[in-house]
């Protein structure tokens, strides 16, 4: 197989070690959208309000059909004959421990958002949801907040990460091609991959992952505001936003230029610890054995009613809770999906299939479970029999959620205090693994699969991510962070079916041939 991967990449000059086609196309559409966006906010505000709009009128069943066939086929490649493949080779033993590696997927793979959410989002759809009215049955609409939220990060988004990130291994480990999304075309268009094909494939996988990383890092940077604004009376407002972001972005800048394994895996395992003590935390100081009974409901509801959540379609035009939470949900997951595809497939050499499938569903899956069963549990508790206004704190301000609730647990000024910086510290480490992930990614887009690229690039990339972050919150804040992710997620959804197409044409050729081979061998065997 040719593979004429030197000859894309420039040797020497400026641009050294950069495909020059995919570095200036991306730059120049992120550097453009971030000029027009902060020279006029409103109006490209109101534009991308319209196209996310047309998305949701026109094309909510794609998203939704999409996410359901992707979590399916993830499901039936971890039982299905092609589950003991080793990625890698037959030999191959995993880089990173299933800690490391857990880490690493989740931080990356979530990150800020549901630190921002885990209250917040089950309050809201108890307050409103197409099925069940709260003023009729509290407990039932309850309960709907919980399976909608764990919805939400469950299942049927880490299905898009998981078939993006096995088609990217399998391609660069079995065929060694590179660590980009081109690869996966290659069944289907050969070395045209090295073409215009190719970079156009592997351009808008880095302007899905600079939108998707974007709305992260927006998020993170109101929920950090009211942290501080909670912890020292920072002041809630947009310029002080504005700063967190830039002022993080440094030292994510500075965590991606020391690498995978000195920065971005010491800080994932830095945050899984901190996100185990303050799950912890919460279950002592809280309702604790509400808390477990809650739990457990809210696992078997999730699993029960799953499927039936994710092939729902709201044919009522008017009711737009479809469009604003889980439209919003499926753009976000897709738009991440190159970037925590590349990232997973980097971390997961000598898996099997089966193992990656099964850690990559189901890990997270249940790790965010009870991440929102914990935290969304002490709330609905603080509020229905404590008597504290959390509902109310989330209505007026959603960033606040996290922190209203620490202070009602009635615990000490201090050790209250020392739980909301536990927080922050939290969000800001999630804040810099998230960015210097996506940043490492892009990186490796941009230089066509290379590992190591340039410090120029990731400090280039680190910039434009913050940028990008700064011009979304300038045009609208909350709602312009959403509609870049939905607006995003459908170009690059086009490459990714025809990427899964090409992979599962390869993976069945591949087998079939090794079936062949240890059919002849037998064969010769018997001869002799």
């Amino acid at each position: 197989m040719n593979n004429p991967i030197k000859s894309l990449s420039n040797r020497s000059g400026l641009l050294i070690g950069a495909n020059t086609s995919v570095l200036i196309s991306s730059a120049f559409f992120i550097v453009l959208f971030i000029v027009l966006t902060i020279l006029t906010p409103e109006k490209t505000g109101y534009f991308y309000n319209y196209l996310k709009n047309g998305i949701n009128n026109y094309f909510s069943w794609y998203y939704i059909l999409l996410v359901n066939i992707y979590l399916v086929l993830s499901i039936y490649l971890a039982f299905s004959k092609y589950g003991k493949i080793i990625l890698g080779g037959a030999k191959e033993k995993p880089k990173y421990s299933f800690f490391s590696w857990f880490s690493m997927l989740f931080g990356a793979g979530i990150g800020i958002g549901i630190l921002f959410y885990s209250i917040a989002e089950p309050v809201l759809h108890y307050q409103s949801n197409p099925f069940i009215d709260f003023t009729e049955d509290r407990n039932a609409a309850m309960q709907f907040g919980f399976r909608a939220t764990i919805f939400h990060w469950g299942l049927h988004g880490w299905g898009i990460f998981v078939i993006i990130g096995l088609f990217l291994a399998y391609f660069n480990y079995k065929k060694g091609l590179p660590l980009a999304l081109r690869s996966a075309l290659y069944p289907l268009i050969g070395d045209k991959i090295y073409g215009p094909i190719g970079h156009i494939a592997d351009s808008l996988g880095i302007i899905g992952t600079v939108f998707g990383i974007s709305t992260s890092l927006g998020l993170g940077a109101n929920q950090i505001n009211a942290g501080l604004n909670y912890l020292a009376g920072f002041e809630v407002n947009l310029n002080n936003q504005l700063i967190i972001i830039f002022v993080v972005s440094l030292f994510a800048i500075g965590s991606v230029l020391l690498g995978l394994d000195k920065g971005i895996k010491r800080l994932s395992n830095l945050n899984m610890v901190m996100t185990l003590i303050l799950l912890v935390i919460f279950l002592a100081a809280g309702p604790t054995i509400y808390i477990l009974k809650q739990t457990g409901i809210n696992l078997t509801d999730y699993f029960i009613n799953t499927l039936q959540l994710g092939a729902w379609i709201n044919s009522n035009p008017a009711d737009t809770w479809q469009a604003d939470w889980t439209m919003f949900y499926w753009g976000w997951w897709l738009s991440w999906a190159p970037f925590v595809g590349v990232f997973i497939a980097r971390i997961s050499k000598g898996r099997t299939i089966k193992e990656f499938c099964i850690g990559v569903l189901l890990a997270p899956t249940i790790m965010s479970a009870i991440w929102i069963s914990i935290l969304g549990s002490t709330a609905f508790y603080l509020e229905f029999i404590d008597g504290m206004n959390i509902i109310e704190s989330v209505n007026n301000d959603m960033t606040t959620a996290l922190f209203i609730t620490i202070e009602s647990l009635g615990l000490s000024n201090s050790v209250s205090f020392a739980i909301a910086t536990l927080c922050i510290v939290m969000l800001l480490t999630y804040f810099v693994t998230s960015s210097d992930s996506a940043t490492l990614v892009v990186c490796s887009l941009v230089c066509i699969g290379e590992e190591s690229p340039r410090a120029r690039y990731r400090v280039f990339w680190g910039f434009a991510i913050c940028g990008s972050a700064i011009a979304l919150l300038l045009a609208g804040g909350l709602k312009t962070l959403q509609t870049a992710s939905v607006l995003s997620a459908f170009p690059s959804s086009i490459i990714m079916i025809i990427a899964t197409a090409g992979f599962l044409i390869t993976l069945k050729k591949d087998l079939q041939e090794t079936n062949d081979l240890e059919e002849k061998q037998i064969k010769a065997k018997r001869k002799v």
